[in-house]
């Protein structure tokens, strides 16, 4: 069975005239037309007789065909694009600013789409609350354009739901791809962030990763490049290129986020602790080091235990130390 192959578009330079070379010279036809036509009916009234049909018919068709050679003019704005398209085949785009006059039969835009009220773009059509896009003459607009991912609940990679959000910064590098690889190029930009967000938050944890390993807490600028490849990779069907992609949002998911909390601060409790007992213990190896150099008293193994456990308490409790004189000796 023989099947279709889906051709990649490539886009190339579309040729136009200057809109103020052909303003002068359509305003003439445009007059030389009202002029035969006038011509001809008042030739007819002087005359007596019918109009000269010759004169009257070309004047009509002059007319009508200035009138239509009108509608070809068009403007470009800095950083914007229009795709040529004649009876179906794509004939280039323009893409330098300024007044142009192209073919008036160049097609307007082959899909209209539609978006909801406020303003944000729709899957399915027909949906209530949702306006008709306005026809466009195939204009396209190269700017950078900024897309926000609203918060998402995914599972990362040991599982936690977790809550991300990003934003994307993109804008149309092919206008042929755009218009013609893809089926409304800006709903397919925002479909597909989103699917690429969801799929790079599944390949790392939240946080507490293994050693040298990157997560989302910790790896943010590991993680916005993951997330620029994977866009620039799925978008670029679309005639689209990536410049920035940034996380916005990132947090446990509220169901979890009350027990992560807990485990967080047991955590950091911990590593306090072990912080602390770490630094006694150098304190104490000094103490004993110093008190043997310097010939200040000779301990013996029960007395340099006792004050190994006495300064372990003093540098490692949270309370405050009241000190005890002991009267006696340690013997007795």
């Amino acid at each position: 069975m023989k099947t279709d192959q889906v051709t990649v578009s490539c886009e190339r330079a579309g040729s136009t005239a200057s809109g103020w070379t052909m303003l002068p010279l359509l305003l003439v036809l445009l007059l030389v037309s009202i002029a035969m036509v006038v011509t001809s009916v008042v030739m007819a009234v002087r005359a007596g007789h019918a109009p000269n049909w010759w004169l009257l018919v070309g004047g009509n068709v002059l007319l009508t065909v200035t009138i239509v050679l009108l509608t070809g003019f068009f403007t470009l704005q800095p950083n914007e694009a229009r795709v040529l398209v004649l009876f179906g085949e794509y004939r280039g785009t323009v893409r330098a600013s300024g007044f142009h006059w192209a073919n008036p039969f160049y097609a307007y835009g082959p899909v209209v789409a539609q978006k909801a009220v406020d303003g944000s773009p729709v899957l399915r059509f027909g949906q209530p609350g949702l306006q008709a896009r306005q026809h466009t003459r195939n204009k396209i607009s190269l700017r950078a354009r900024n897309l926000t991912i609203d918060k998402l609940k995914v599972n990362d990679k040991r599982g936690n739901p977790i809550e991300i959000a990003a934003v994307v910064v993109w804008r149309v590098n092919d206008t042929a791809q755009a218009m013609f690889d893809v089926d409304e190029y800006e709903t397919y930009v925002t479909v597909q962030s989103e699917s690429a967000l969801r799929h790079v938050a599944s390949l790392y944890a939240y946080d507490h990763g293994e050693e040298d390993e990157v997560t989302l807490r910790s790896g943010v600028a590991d993680v916005c490049r993951a997330l620029q490849a994977e866009l620039q990779e799925r978008l670029a069907k679309a005639g689209v290129g990536v410049e920035e992609a940034r996380l916005t949002h990132l947090a446990y998911a509220p169901e979890i986020a009350q027990a992560m909390l807990r485990r967080q601060q047991a955590e950091a409790v911990i590593a306090a602790r072990q912080k602390i007992v770490h630094g006694a213990v150098s304190m104490v190896d000094m103490a004993l080091r110093d008190l043997a150099e310097k010939n200040v008293v000779q301990l013996d193994d029960e007395r340099r235990a006792a004050m190994v456990s006495n300064l372990m308490v003093v540098l490692c409790g949270e309370s405050e130390v009241h000190p005890v004189i002991n009267a006696g000796t340690l013997y007795s």
